[in-house]
């Protein structure tokens, strides 16, 4: 491990303090989130994640930090695609909007594990069998051609696997209960609705991890590069949920230069034993691709919206 324990202890120590503020005293009590609301908690969170990079440039020096924004860059870009299944999800399931921020906490929460064990695993792995980064190259690649052919499908959770499984062993309270996943009536103990959104969207998070992690192991392989940046985007999740849901369908290109940079980084990751892709023209293509899909996104009507 390149960076000593210490370290991840303090990190990790930062991390759920923030965590204990937002839900022990900013949401205390379940509310509405406001725009407003959302994008202070956005802002907030680019600010600490800049902040977190600063301090990495003058500890670790230029290239590691620059490894950390790339890697923020591309979890926060992908994160987009995760805000869409939230409002698939939410709808679908006519979750209220003052439920969404406790069940997106605690969705966020389960990523968080979920990042930890995919970043060690896939770090021991390519260190152990170097073969492997080609298989997360191709893997990345074949996700970013897929991504071209990409059509938002609405979810039928009724089709969702872990769900029904779920549904056998324990039943479902037909309505919501304020805001409890888990109820007790007549001696019996009853999931809700609400329960069932969270799986969802675990479940979700664990697909969109098989792209994001590979990802960012094209940039570096430092686990707590990798670990950091993943924490950081992941974290502001919730509060660019709230800041974008009511606009995100209008960044209808950015799926295409998702795509694009999932390829580059597929193909950076191919070629590694051949030739190493800077770290500062990776970041600038990056950041060239989703800034250019967004813009493109406000100034290009899409097709089927064409009268």
């Amino acid at each position: 491990m390149e960076t000593p324990l210490i370290f991840w202890i303090l990190f990790n120590a930062f991390v759920l303090l923030m965590l204990a503020l937002d839900l022990g005293v900013f949401h205390r009590k379940t509310h509405v989130v406001t725009v407003k609301e959302a994008i202070s908690w956005t802002l907030v969170w680019i600010f600490l994640a800049l902040v977190f990079n600063a301090i990495l440039y003058f500890w670790k020096g230029e290239q590691k930090a620059l490894e950390f924004f790339t890697g923020y860059l591309i979890e926060k870009a992908l994160s987009v695609d995760n805000i869409f299944v939230f409002i698939m999800i939410f709808s679908y399931f006519q979750v209220p909007s003052q439920y969404q921020h406790k069940v997106l906490f605690w969705g966020i929460l389960g990523a968080l594990i979920m990042r930890v064990i995919f970043i060690f695993a896939g770090v021991a792995l390519i260190e152990k069998f170097h073969f492997t980064i080609y298989i997360f190259g191709a893997i990345l690649i074949y996700t970013g051609i897929k991504m071209f052919n990409h059509n938002k499908e609405k979810i039928d959770p009724e089709k969702n696997p872990v769900i029904r499984f779920f549904r056998r062993f324990l039943p479902v309270t037909d309505e919501f209960v304020a805001d409890k996943f888990v109820i007790k009536q007549n001696g019996r103990t009853f999931a809700t609705p609400l329960f069932l959104v969270l799986i969802l969207i675990e479940t979700t998070d664990l697909i969109f991890a098989v792209d994001s992690i590979p990802a960012i192991l094209a940039i570096t392989q430092d686990q707590f590069i990798v670990y950091t940046s993943n924490v950081f985007a992941i974290l502001g999740l919730r509060s660019l949920y709230f800041a974008l849901a009511g606009i995100v369908h209008r960044f209808w290109l950015l799926s295409y230069g998702l795509a694009i940079v999932l390829v580059f980084v597929g193909l950076k990751m191919m070629l590694i034993d051949f030739y190493k892709i800077p770290i500062q023209m990776s970041l600038i293509f990056i950041a060239a691709v989703i800034t250019m899909s967004v813009l493109l996104s406000f100034k290009i009507t899409p097709r089927n919206k064409v009268s």
